[in-house]
């Protein structure tokens, strides 16, 4: 708990636990070393960047699913930036190669759409296609991107024996605070359906959802999984997560005042500032 009273916190505030952050921090780097997986800041699952200092201690750079969140990470937080978008609109399109290393597309038309405007760029980006591995434990279909009729990434019957020319790397998303026997359970879908693929590639993105800082998360598992995919894939030279919640995950709290109590239906109700 925190060691200021509550009343002396500005009130409405949300307020950030240093000390927790950084215990949450010390883990997911530690899983980082000892797995040799490369983990960045997902900016859509925790954006706050009076915060980046004190989380780029810890990890090498972000991840971006807007322009703006490119923009906020390459100018607040500084190292790599990763992107994917759905689809890339084309006036900001040039922008993206400008801020990031890894450009991830949503399918094979949008990178043949790009690919020409990547290489003009001069800039040294790796492009990915993300990948649908029609399997997710995700229990509400609007968090579920592997639901049918999903619009987020390629199933496997829309891929050729090869890659398109110029694709480096995959990416899938398909957990939502889930452990590492579920990312188990997907690698074994994603090698049943695109193995052949996974022996193509430089880099793998396994996204995000991996609430590791959550009490009983297996780590060794999880360590043990990423070296098992080196091993058995040595082309594959870099394994990305993408984690958003676990970073920020019970560091902090809402602080707030009961301005009224009201009675409703026999319940009594606070109102809050």
């Amino acid at each position: 708990m925190l060691e200021i009273p509550f009343s002396e916190i500005p009130s409405p505030c949300f307020l950030l636990d240093e000390k927790l952050l950084r215990q949450n921090l010390s883990l997911i780097k530690s899983v980082a070393e000892k797995s040799g997986a490369k983990i960045i800041l997902a900016l859509k699952g925790f954006s706050m960047y009076s915060a980046f200092p004190i989380v780029k201690e810890y990890v090498p750079g972000t991840t971006a699913s807007s322009l703006n969140e490119a923009k906020l990470g390459y100018h607040e937080f500084g190292g790599e930036v990763h992107s994917y978008c759905v689809a890339y609109l084309e006036h900001e399109f040039d922008e993206f190669t400008d801020y990031c290393s890894h450009i991830t597309f949503n399918s094979i038309a949008q990178y043949e759409k790009f690919k020409n405007r990547l290489k003009e760029s001069g800039k040294a980006v790796s492009a990915a296609i993300r990948i649908n591995p029609e399997y997710s434990e995700v229990e509400t279909d609007l968090y579920n991107p592997c639901i049918p009729g999903s619009r987020l990434g390629m199933t496997a019957d829309k891929f050729g024996e090869k890659l398109p020319e110029g694709i480096e790397g995959l990416h899938f998303h398909n957990l939502c605070e889930k452990d590492s026997y579920a990312l188990e359970r997907t690698l074994q879908a994603i090698e049943k359906r695109f193995g052949h693929l996974l022996t193509q590639i430089k880099w793998l993105n396994m996204g995000g959802g991996h609430l590791m800082t959550r009490e009983g998360y297996d780590h060794d598992h999880l360590v043990n999984l990423i070296k098992g995919l080196y091993n058995k894939y040595p082309n594959i030279k870099e394994i990305i997560l993408e984690p958003g919640s676990a970073f920020a995950w019970r560091t902090g709290y809402l602080v707030s005042k009961v301005l009224d109590l009201v009675e409703s239906g026999g319940k009594e109700v606070a109102i809050l500032d």
